[in-house]
């Protein structure tokens, strides 16, 4: 595989701008209460060597195991020291490694096809957002595109080290979510589908059972299933998480279905990627990707493609696309990271398309018109991706923001740290948390450092209570009763506002603090001293 000296020149520039896109500030958004929750888990990992494997929730084990690296390298061993971008650096380790992975395709699309998915991918709002993100899916959307580059490169020069390789992705898509047995049926229609729609006689995937040695299939599917006992098992700590990966999932398909929170209409993820309600005159969409993929799906369903491309390559790809877009749209159960996939074989078809049109425009004016609307795509992507991830990284109107913590989040965390500094014991300071149905997450993670926090769905009378409250409204007028009613004379205290204004969690979910009058007194004591340069302390 030949690359031209002026396309290192362009994959240089796209990996650049990937990764400038992605890396910084990956500290600024505020926690999601899902990220908060794996990174709970990430920290038993690192501290106590343990992982269980949960097949009611949290997904598979790869995210934890694979942050273990980044926290090593920065010899952190205490999850109190483990900051942001230590976690969501290895889903911005994988979302950069989608973009370098479609050059493993090179020779079955072309140049043009491949850098204009590259540059697609790189710039795609969602997958920056999410990229961003410590969560699985990007995770699952690399592990999956490894397993077709390797399973492609491996028809075309059948050596066992690409055969292996799709055997370790496969496993590592097991062992990172539940949802991969969307991503494998898929594939395997599409296989079918493409083999029944190719002459007999040519097409790589069409002679695939004639092609493929079958001792490099079962080394494959040796490989995928030791990958995943591997992981599952918490290499050999917990024989029980392999049978818990199978029976996972009933629990997973009963959700789909009755998660009122999460059910959205078939159109939802066609909704977000072509039309958003707008604000402060910015359009959230990515319609240039649909209409480009519309057409490359057009091109790969055709009878004969003229080189470079591989028709079995392309009715693949095109066909898993497809039957991914239905399946996603059919399930209920939607969220906006959940399209990542088949968004990403959008991609690869709209990289398709560009080739094409490129090839087909033979008229100046249908350069200067094809040049002009790649240009504006390739300005308008890159500014609404770095809207959406550094400026609108909380917002609402964000599609990508989804039942998101508000910023307010992080200033409760701050105003409980600066309680804490003049608080006798520190960090070792009690605090208690009461929200029903445990509806406090991100907090876990911004109160970390505290060794001494309570976590209660309900106002418990038994239990003392702390010089630091935080609680939802719905509590207050018990938690109240608590405070002024039931204690004995003389063991009453004081308790004042915590906060100065409004505080949410979420939109419409609010927050309020107490704390005791005598330790809020010396809080604004502290406040109010003068802050002396260091000549004069």
């Amino acid at each position: 595989m030949k690359w031209p000296k002026k396309c290192w020149v362009l994959i240089l520039v796209v990996t650049i701008v990937a990764v400038v896109l992605r890396l910084p500030r990956l500290g600024q958004r505020p926690m999601h209460g899902d990220e908060a929750v794996n990174a709970a888990k990430f920290g038993a990992l690192l501290e106590e060597d343990f992982y269980r494997y949960d097949r009611t929730e949290y997904h598979g084990p790869t995210l934890n195991y694979f942050t273990l690296i980044p926290a090593w390298l920065s010899g952190t061993d205490k999850f109190e020291d483990v900051g942001e971008f230590i976690l969501r650096f290895v889903p911005v380790f994988c979302g950069v490694l989608i973009v370098l992975m479609t050059l493993l395709l090179v020779d079955g699309v072309g140049w043009v096809a491949v850098l204009a998915a590259m540059g697609l991918v790189a710039v795609s709002p969602a997958f920056v957002f999410y990229s961003r993100y410590y969560i699985h899916e990007m995770l699952l959307v690399c592990f999956t595109f490894g397993v077709i580059t390797c399973g492609y490169r491996y028809t075309q020069h059948k050596k066992i080290r690409w055969a292996l390789l799709t055997g370790v992705f496969l496993g590592l898509m097991h062992a990172t979510k539940e949802t991969c047995i969307i991503a494998f049926g898929s594939m395997l229609v599409a296989l079918v589908f493409t083999i029944m729609t190719q002459p007999k006689q040519k097409g790589l995937i069409a002679n695939i059972k004639r092609q493929v040695k079958v001792p490099h299939l079962i080394a494959a599917l040796g490989t995928a299933v030791i990958v995943s006992v591997l992981f599952y098992s918490s290499f050999f700590s917990n024989p029980k998480g392999i049978a818990d990966s199978v029976l996972a999932y009933t629990t997973y398909f009963q959700r789909s279905y009755q998660n009122q929170l999460h059910i959205h209409p078939w159109y939802y993820y066609l909704d977000i990627l072509t039309w958003m309600e707008g604000f402060e005159k910015v359009t959230w969409n990515e319609d240039i990707i649909v209409v480009l993929a519309g057409l490359g799906l057009i091109v790969a369903m055709a009878k004969r493609h003229a080189s470079p491309f591989n028709s079995s390559l392309l009715r693949f790809i095109g066909l898993y696309t497809l039957i991914m877009t239905i399946i996603y749209s059919a399930i209920p159960y939607k969220t906006p990271w959940s399209m990542l996939g088949f968004l990403h074989g959008m991609i690869l078809l709209a990289g398709v398309a560009v080739a094409v049109l490129i090839k087909m425009s033979m008229d100046w004016w249908q350069k200067l018109l094809l040049g002009l609307i790649l240009v504006l795509c390739f300005i308008i992507q890159p500014a609404q991706a770095y809207l959406g991830s550094y400026h609108y990284y909380a917002n609402p109107s964000n599609p990508y923001v989804y039942a998101h913590p508000v910023t307010d989040v992080v200033e409760i965390a701050q105003r409980i740290e600066e309680i804490a500094q003049i608080h006798p014991n520190g960090h070792a300071m009690y605090i208690q948390v009461i929200c029903p149905e445990d509806d406090y997450w991100p907090l876990p993670w911004y109160l970390r450092r505290f060794a001494n926090v309570g976590w209660w769905s309900e106002v418990d009378e038994d239990v003392p209570s702390a010089p630091v409250i935080i609680a939802s409204p719905g509590v207050e007028p018990a938690l109240l009763k608590k405070l002024y009613e039931l204690p004995a004379p003389g063991e009453k205290h004081l308790y004042v506002p915590l906060f100065d204004s409004y505080m949410e969690l979420r939109p419409q979910v609010e927050l309020r603090g107490f704390v005791t009058k005598d330790l809020w007194d010396a809080y604004q004591q502290h406040q109010s001293q003068p802050v002396l340069p260091k000549g004069d302390r």
